[in-house]
């Protein structure tokens, strides 16, 4: 999937559902997808979605119950308020929040290490009762981190990360790659992306106008786009964002 695909998304979905239902079961174990982009890209939409067309291939109603596949935003790494307040430009660091060096990136590689472990220990009739694994989740109410908001059950077997840097070509998110079963970059046009989430801050009340949203966009969200798109680590898939019309 590349450039030239005319598939819509709904298309582009079904099909890389459908590579990842196959892998999945062929592989003996837990499988791990990373998914990358801008912000702005539609990272979580295409996570959310592909969890849910997974969960829909599964031949019983255990879905209803115990879903099989999960999406995970990487979100909840954000470094807390009272991390920031502590750096020697506080107001630079609340301005670009969401800027690679805003995350707790050794926290996110030790997550995923963790997630990789217990991906390839899974046996098809486990001697011993699996624990929960639990991830950080973040409350935009509060803007900050919740540690453990976030469960994956050990009936899990196909768990979707998705996130900014996960796939950044710099230490130590370059360490993520490789402990990931498939790597899917979406790509959007930037200046698509940039309308998108300006448009969502004044949806959220972040700013009061468009121009204002605009403005804040092209200081930060921007900003990190150009760097996701210019320096993300080859990708095993990738997924075009149709323009929102």
């Amino acid at each position: 999937m590349g450039g030239a695909t005319l598939l819509s998304m709904d298309e582009q979905i079904q099909h890389v559902a459908t590579i990842i239902n196959s892998r999945a079961i062929e592989k003996s174990g837990r499988y791990l997808v990373a998914i990358a982009g801008a912000p702005g890209s539609g990272k979580t939409t295409v996570a959310t979605a592909l969890a849910q067309k997974l969960n829909s291939m599964q031949s019983d109603a255990s879905a209803q119950i115990s879903p099989r596949a999960v999406s995970i935003s990487m979100d909840g790494f954000h470094l807390p308020r009272s991390v920031l307040d502590t750096m020697p430009d506080v107001k630079k660091a609340y301005a670009r929040r969401g800027a690679p060096w805003t995350f707790d990136a050794p926290a996110s590689l030790a997550f995923v290490r963790r997630l990789s472990a217990w991906a390839s220990k899974k046996s098809s009739a486990p001697v011993i009762p699996e624990e929960n694994i639990y991830a950080p989740s973040f409350d935009h109410a509060i803007k900050d981190p919740v540690p453990d908001g976030i469960v994956i059950l050990p009936s899990v077997s196909i768990v979707i990360l998705e996130g900014n840097y996960l796939l950044l070509d710099e230490p130590p998110w370059s360490e993520i790659g490789p402990l990931v079963d498939l790597r899917i970059f979406v790509q959007v046009d930037l200046d698509e992306a940039r309308a998108r989430v300006a448009k969502r801050h004044v949806a959220a009340g972040i700013e009061p106008t468009l121009d204002d949203a605009l403005r804040r966009v092209d200081v930060n969200d921007y900003i990190n786009g150009q760097l996701v798109q210019r320096r993300s680590v080859e990708m095993d898939l990738v997924i075009e964002s149709i323009p929102i019309r």
